[in-house]
């Protein structure tokens, strides 16, 4: 008779796996198992024996206390996707999962650190199907005037929201039609938001931060029905809050020289924000018309921007700072060892780094670190023979 493991936490190994987009037939092949005995460990019916436990572990590239680890319960709250409709199941089922594990990491710090207080304007909005054009506007202008960040461009979009306590990572998403995510914690009571870190431009991964910031403020309230099935609703609400928020009506209209391709071309280094967004926005405020629109979209096709436009390859992406900074901060001031914390959050330092936006390697080689000695002195009876006995040696001449 097989010995199943004690503790083992079905949910987790159905984590593991989407987390790492891999299938349960997949899998199954890998472990040398057949897929209904893998899928009899998901559901908890049975559990895999020690042998089993470690061929699991090696083939998602966790430990085997990830296994025996109860999974977190961060709520019902849904995850908001961008562009969910063309994402697979299998990327989302991935996405979501890895925005557990960097909600699992940041609940875990907060045994030794304390975040920002979490300071995002409470808005009395109408319900999210009553909300008005005008209701989004000024809804961007209150939280513009909440953080102090004024009517100019805004210097760093993930820092004002960090700095807001809500918790931004980096991850790569593995595919063209998921832009970012977010989500509540019922454990902290946090916003989460986790960017795509394979679209590597600055203008994109600040609208994207700024369209999830829209979700967390106006569709705070929303339930997963309700996501699912006024997606197009949500999402158009999402964009022009954060094109609102990126770009205000009474000041960004003014810097426009001229309303050609390249005068709005011009205001991309200092706003931040990409030529197409801009376009949207001028149309949006009805300072240009739709066939106006049109017409600017199709120059800048024929000059091959439609993909990668200038300065794309320039402007530096913002970096999150939280997570690394508290991590480092439990490690080199609190002087908790590197296999202890990772013992807590039982991930793959590999994942830490990535998720926490920590430098690749920080984690990987557990506790052999160098640490500062104090400086050796000689013995108080070796220096006193050795003013005793001191001699001069000539130097040979050459």
């Amino acid at each position: 008779m097989r010995v199943g493991s004690p503790g083992f936490q079905s949910e987790r190994l159905t984590e593991a796996r989407e987390a790492r987009a891999i299938t349960k037939v997949a899998l199954a092949q890998l472990v040398g198992r057949a897929s209904s005995t893998l899928s009899n460990w998901e559901s908890g019916r049975q559990t895999p024996d020690p042998e089993a436990l470690e061929d699991l572990a090696r083939a998602l590239n966790v430990s085997k206390a990830f296994f025996l680890k109860p999974p977190s319960r961060h709520g019902v709250n849904p995850i908001f996707f961008r562009s969910l409709v063309s994402a697979t199941a299998s990327y989302r089922k991935r996405c979501g999962a890895r925005l557990h594990w960097m909600q699992d990491i940041s609940i875990t710090i907060q045994e030794w650190v304390d975040l920002p207080l979490l300071n995002i304007p409470n808005l009395e909005l109408p319900h999210f199907k009553g909300l008005r054009t005008d209701d989004i506007e000024a809804a961007a202008d209150a939280c513009r005037k909440h953080w102090r960040l004024g009517c100019g461009p805004i210097s760093d979009v993930i820092l004002a929201m960090e700095n807001a306590g809500i918790v931004v990572a980096y991850d790569e998403v593995e595919s063209e039609a998921l832009d970012g995510m977010s989500a509540w914690s019922e454990l902290d009571g946090r916003p989460y938001v986790l960017l795509a870190s394979d679209k590597k431009t600055c203008v994109r991964s600040r609208f994207d931060a700024a369209h999830e910031l829209a979700h967390l403020i106006l569709h705070r309230n929303i339930d997963s029905v309700e996501f699912a099935t006024n997606l197009k609703l949500i999402e158009t609400q999402a964009h022009r809050f954060a094109s609102a928020f990126l770009m205000p009506s009474d000041s960004f209209p003014a810097e426009i020289p001229v309303l050609t391709l390249d005068g709005i071309l011009a205001l991309k280094e200092r706003w931040k924000v990409s030529l197409g967004a801009m376009v949207y926005r001028c149309k949006d405020l009805e300072i240009i018309t739709d066939e106006h629109a049109s017409r600017l979209f199709k120059a800048r096709s024929a000059r091959g921007w439609r993909r990668r436009e200038p300065l794309d390859d320039t402007l530096e992406q913002e970096a999150t700072r939280l997570l690394s900074r508290s991590i480092k901060l439990i490690i080199e001031d609190a002087g908790v060892s590197i296999a202890t914390l990772l013992d807590a959050i039982r991930l793959p330092a590999h994942d830490v780094e990535v998720l926490a936006g920590l430098p690749i390697g920080y984690l990987a080689n557990g506790d052999c670190r160098v640490v500062d000695l104090p400086q050796p002195r000689l013995k108080k009876e070796t220096a006193e023979k050795n003013d005793n006995d001191c001699k001069i040696v000539p130097f040979r001449r050459i």
